[in-house]
């Protein structure tokens, strides 16, 4: 009998581990990373990070039909300011591979360009964040979700759905989610999955606002203030 040799990718898992810088670190802006002809990579570098001094990170994900120039204003401002690292992956179609057909080219391309950040600079491991609006909030929880061993952070807003193949680790999660909207209706999508995720014992922050399926810019600095609330009680 031939059996089958376990692939991890099947499992949403990424392969990505930290490490120590390699390469020349990035000057402060924006950074197209040049890892794809089409669809590439960005990264945002704010002023004045060490980057031998572990810094955070957050990786986010566009919604559908989306890109990284439309999804940058919702977290830019508040990486300059705070001084996060922002990585923008971009879907090699017009929405992320879990949402067309299962995990694919996106996970692989999202561990090339997640190990091209680690090689310019040194990450923080304990604020590793995924983040995303629409299926990019779905990308950010199903991914997240399935490698806890690295992800310490979720910040969902707008998120439709979750498949989750294995769970790995514990990330704490913040769900923001609007009452009126009708793309992913809240009984079904924000809270639905509050409902699936407390039980099993995630850190959960859900917040409900009256907004349509848009991202508020409220809930995206409460989301950001959850992700950094201890290093700023560290600083």
């Amino acid at each position: 009998m031939v059996r089958a040799m376990l692939n991890l990718s099947l499992l949403g898992r990424l392969a990505f581990t930290h490490a120590a810088p390699t390469k020349p670190a990035l000057a402060p802006g924006r950074h197209d990373l040049g890892l794809f002809e089409t669809r590439d990579a960005v990264l945002i570098v704010p002023d004045g990070i060490d980057p031998a001094r572990p810094t955070p990170l957050v990786t986010l994900f566009h919604g559908g039909g989306g890109s990284a120039e439309k999804i940058l204003p919702m977290f830019r401002a508040h990486a300059e300011e705070r001084g996060f690292l922002l990585l923008v992956p971009q879907s090699l179609l017009p929405t992320w591979d879990i949402v067309i057909a299962g995990n694919g080219p996106d996970l692989e391309r999202l561990d090339i360009a997640l190990a091209e950040v680690a090689a310019r600079f040194a990450l923080d491991p304990t604020h590793f964040a995924f983040a995303g609006h629409s299926d990019g909030g779905s990308y950010s929880l199903s991914t997240g979700l399935s490698n806890g061993r690295i992800v310490t952070h979720i910040l969902a807003f707008s998120a439709g759905f979750m498949t989750v193949l294995a769970q790995e680790g514990a990330p704490k999660v913040f769900i923001a989610h609007g009452q009126n909207d009708t793309q992913t209706p809240i009984h079904t999508a924000g809270r639905s999955h509050a409902a699936k995720l407390r039980p099993a014992g995630y850190e959960l922050t859900y917040v409900e606002h009256p907004g349509p399926h848009a991202w508020q810019p409220e809930m995206v600095r409460l989301g950001v203030d959850t992700f950094l609330k201890d290093v700023a009680k560290a600083g």
